[in-house]
């Protein structure tokens, strides 16, 4: 093959290439990806994306699917019991049950990141203290725990995102604790020691890249923890109340509705399961990927 390269040896690819090469080889992981994209695309223009008022109320009550005999091209989900289109709900609703999750995830992990990272360098009894008590607190779900602090923080969307983004911190600090605690002990850090390198100089290059595996892994279980915690509180009424477009607080409004109108129920509760799925698909792939270049 002709090249510009006078050179015979051939270019190394850079890490990120590799990641890329073996994220692509995982079929599973790129249609997850797809739809992730497709998530994060109705998320950013939801607002455009509606074709109708999400609040409005039609004349249309209960009205079922298109792809029924009965439904119309015009409420392609058809409606529940107030007349609003259940496809404008469900696009409106992924700005609060996903656009919030990803938010909460991500501040959760710079912060429980940061705490696990200083706590994992030191040692001593500061660093034995704080591993017994995020044994302590890991050991409560994270749904009872962010339940316990919306009864201290009080209901409302605000609170609950809050509630849960502190329910989350923990287990970052933990995983990313026990990770960098573990790289600290081995011999290539030792060494670098050695030669003189300074702790940010061994966190950055060499610890870091090592535990990028664990940071990816804890994100996505945080993420899908984080969409499952917001629709289970709002289906329990204990965060968006209605008539909000939460996915959970759709879901637990129409729950009497199961055998009236189904899809009224159905539909929200594959919308959730739609994107905790592709969320696990994703997430999965990359740590396949962040493995394949380490090993």
């Amino acid at each position: 093959m002709l090249t510009d390269n006078i050179y015979q040896e051939e270019r190394i690819p850079t890490q990120f290439e590799r990641f890329w090469r073996s994220y692509k080889a995982n079929s599973l992981a790129m249609f997850g990806l797809w739809c992730l994209g497709l998530i994060i695309l109705i998320t950013l223009i939801a607002p455009w994306l509606a074709p109708h008022d999400p609040q409005a109320q039609s004349g249309e009550l209960l009205l079922p699917p298109s792809w029924s005999p009965a439904g119309t091209v015009e409420y392609f989900l058809g409606t529940d019991d107030l007349g609003r289109d259940i496809l404008s709900r469900l696009i409106a609703g992924s700005q609060l049950s996903f656009g919030a999750a990803v938010l909460i995830t991500v501040i959760s992990a710079v912060i429980g990141c940061f705490i696990g990272i200083m706590a994992g360098m030191t040692k001593g009894l500061l660093s034995s203290t704080l591993n017994h008590l995020l044994d302590t607190v890991m050991s409560i779900p994270s749904l009872l725990l962010a339940i316990i602090f919306v009864a201290f923080l009080g209901f409302g969307e605000f609170n609950i995102l809050l509630a849960i983004c502190l329910a989350l911190i923990p287990r970052f600090v933990r995983s990313v604790y026990i990770a960098v605690h573990t790289e600290v002990e081995k011999d290539y850090v030792m060494a670098a020691r050695l030669d003189g390198a300074n702790d940010f100089y061994i966190l950055w290059n060499s610890i870091l890249p090592n535990i990028l595996v664990v940071i990816a892994s804890e994100a996505t279980l945080a993420l899908s923890i984080a969409i499952l915690d917001i629709t289970a509180l709002g289906f329990l009424g204990l965060g968006a109340q209605a008539p909000s477009v939460e996915w959970g607080a759709i879901l637990g409004d129409s729950v009497e509705l199961i055998y009236l109108a189904p899809w009224t129920v159905t539909l929200p509760g594959l919308a959730i399961m739609f994107t905790v799925i592709t969320v696990n698909l994703v997430g999965e792939g990359v740590r396949q990927a962040l493995n394949a270049g380490i090993e």
